[in-house]
């Protein structure tokens, strides 16, 4: 369940006057989408963000792998005891 925060809905509260900001972005990503302005598209900048997300991932995955590999090569440098 969300919770509201106080105010939200009502004038002058926390989300008063993003429209004013939102608007011109809007229109702007809508120009770069349709060629018209030079910068990064919606699917490129998705694009990015994917990568990034991914690029993260196997970066922790090769943390879990260079320690387990070192907790194992340990564990094989142990002399045996008979």
């Amino acid at each position: 369940m969300r919770t509201r925060r106080p105010g939200g809905d009502q004038p002058g509260g926390p989300s008063a006057g993003r429209g004013d900001r939102v608007a011109p972005r809007l229109g702007k990503q809508a120009e770069i989408d349709a060629g018209a302005r030079p910068g990064l598209t919606t699917a490129e900048s998705a694009e990015i963000a994917e990568l990034q997300r991914e690029i993260r991932e196997l970066r922790r995955a090769n943390e879990i792998l260079r320690a387990a590999a070192i907790f194992f090569g340990a564990e094989l440098d142990r002399p045996r005891v008979k």
